[in-house]
């Protein structure tokens, strides 16, 4: 009894854990956001002859020749006919044993139940670190949108690689705002004064010496910081070749002030990017929205997956017809009929295959979308962050009948552009909390009124969090001084005594 059990359990671990190469495909297709999948289809165009783009001529295949040498020897005779067996095997079953083992072990937790109670509302990524900080801003809406913009075209490491003339286009081409470049170097400004110190930053050496001058703010004047302000602002080439001893001889540095300034500078992050804990695992230049949504005051909502330059894709009729060829000839043509035959068969499986991955995954996005708007509709109407319900993977998987796996990957690295910004996919879903009245709010409804709070406290004597967590429950939250704190920390607000005015 118990070797049937063990039996049926090994059974059951191969298949979660063996997809087949198409199945692969799609997984890859549906996890790439709108730019990547753009790179994928050129590379596989580049890659596959028997895939072309619908208002392209048709590509011409050159068959290659069955004439065959009557002159072969014996030896060479008998490689040539093992050859042929070889490739009639290969044409008959080409494209049956595709199933390889999964690179990953998504799939088999997929079962497991804490994995389907993943939340993305905890997972706060680089975007949404930084997009929280802004609402610490008094800001017009233009230049939130600006800002919005600003992050969405930092680096991994947190720098502005991008010149501002680039961005001061792409902002009336994208978001519809004609701002001169003299405003958009405001906002970064205030993007600049964004934690950790250095985001923003447009070079290395300015995002140092906005390290540097947010040290010096907080030391005596005559610091150490002035000494590395000054190596950096009218050193920096040198500081960068290490050649400290041209700086301590021009500066006139002794030999203590020389090793403290190596010790502090030390202390410098040359990343600020990488503080925030980026997880998506890509370079986030510019933010392409996946999905439009338009809404109007009657309460009408459309939306579309923005197919951007995405073309539109078939197979080579000149292959196709290669095939059909070997159907009509089958037996009666050449070895290098035979070889041309495999190559073109191969290309149109793969291509067939591609094509269908593509339609897939903007079945898979469509639905996914409809979902989510029909479960935030409010949101999508008004705006109000407020009113945006709790949502889960979960719930997402029950009603489009995908898998949560599934949801999860659409829902990765994707952006949805509203009248009321661009969001990441992600910031729809939050965790549910329900009041002490049976009420279910989500939790980004709960920091919204955490965060009402602290802004109208005494800045003089601002509240810990345990006198927060008094205050939030006067108000309904019940919640626990540390979930107080962990709210407080996601949104990047200090402890009391850094409030202190």
């Amino acid at each position: 009894m118990k070797q049937e059990l063990v039996q049926t359990q090994e059974q059951k671990q191969q298949l979660v854990q063996r997809l087949s190469a198409q199945q692969m495909l799609n997984i890859r297709l549906l996890e790439m956001p709108l730019t990547e999948l753009e790179e994928s289809i050129n590379a596989e165009l580049d890659d596959n002859p028997a895939l072309e783009v619908k208002s392209d001529a048709d590509d011409t295949f050159q068959e290659l020749s069955d004439s065959t040498d009557d002159n072969e020897d014996f030896d060479q005779r008998s490689e040539r006919e093992e050859r042929e067996d070889a490739l009639d095997s290969a044409l008959e079953n080409l494209g049956r044993d595709d199933e390889m083992p999964e690179y990953s072990s998504a799939t088999s937790r997929h079962d497991n139940a804490e994995y389907e109670e993943i939340v993305f509302g905890d997972t706060v990524s680089f975007y949404d670190k930084l997009k929280e900080q802004i609402g610490e801003h008094e800001l017009s809406d233009e230049q939130r949108t600006i800002i919005e913009y600003l992050i969405g075209s930092l680096e991994d490491d947190g720098l502005l690689r991008k010149d501002l003339d680039t961005i001061a286009d792409e902002l009336a081409i994208y978001q519809n705002i004609d701002s001169p470049v003299e405003e958009i170097e405001k906002a970064l400004h205030i993007l600049q004064e964004f934690d950790p110190p250095g985001i923003g930053a447009r070079s290395l050496q300015e995002c140092l010496l906005i390290q540097i001058r947010r040290k010096k703010a907080s030391h005596s004047p005559n610091s150490v910081w002035d000494i590395i302000e000054k190596i950096i602002t009218n050193h920096f080439d040198a500081f960068t070749k290490k050649h400290w001893d041209k700086i301590q001889t021009s500066m006139r540095l002794s030999d203590i002030q020389l090793e403290e300034v190596q010790t502090e500078i030390r202390k410098l992050n040359p990343k600020p990017g990488a503080a925030l804990g980026e997880t998506l695992g890509r370079n986030i230049q510019q933010i392409t929205p996946d999905f439009i949504v338009e809404s109007d005051d009657n309460g009408l909502i459309s939306f579309h997956i923005n197919q951007a330059d995405l073309p539109d894709l078939y197979v080579s009729p000149s292959f196709e017809d290669m095939i059909n060829i070997y159907r009509q000839k089958k037996g009666k043509i050449s070895l290098k009929e035979k070889e041309a035959l495999l190559y073109a068969k191969e290309k149109v499986e793969k291509a067939q295959n591609y094509i269908e991955a593509i339609r897939q995954r903007r079945q898979t996005l469509y639905v996914t979308m409809k979902a989510i708007i029909n479960h935030q509709r409010k949101f999508f109407l008004d705006g109000d962050e407020s009113e945006l319900k709790p949502m889960i993977l979960k719930d997402i998987a029950n009603v489009t009948g995908l898998d949560i796996s599934t949801i999860s990957r659409v829902s990765n690295v994707k952006y949805v552009q509203t009248r009321w910004g661009v969001f990441p996919l992600r910031f729809f879903f939050s965790e549910g909390y329900t009041t002490k009245e049976g009420e279910e709010l989500s939790v980004r409804k709960v920091k919204i009124v955490l965060k009402e709070i602290i802004a109208k406290e005494d800045k003089k004597k601002p509240m810990s969090d345990e006198e927060l967590t008094k205050r939030m429950k006067e108000h309904g939250y019940p919640i626990a001084r540390r979930t107080v704190a962990k709210y407080r920390e996601q949104m990047g607000i200090p402890v009391a005594r850094l409030r202190k005015e």
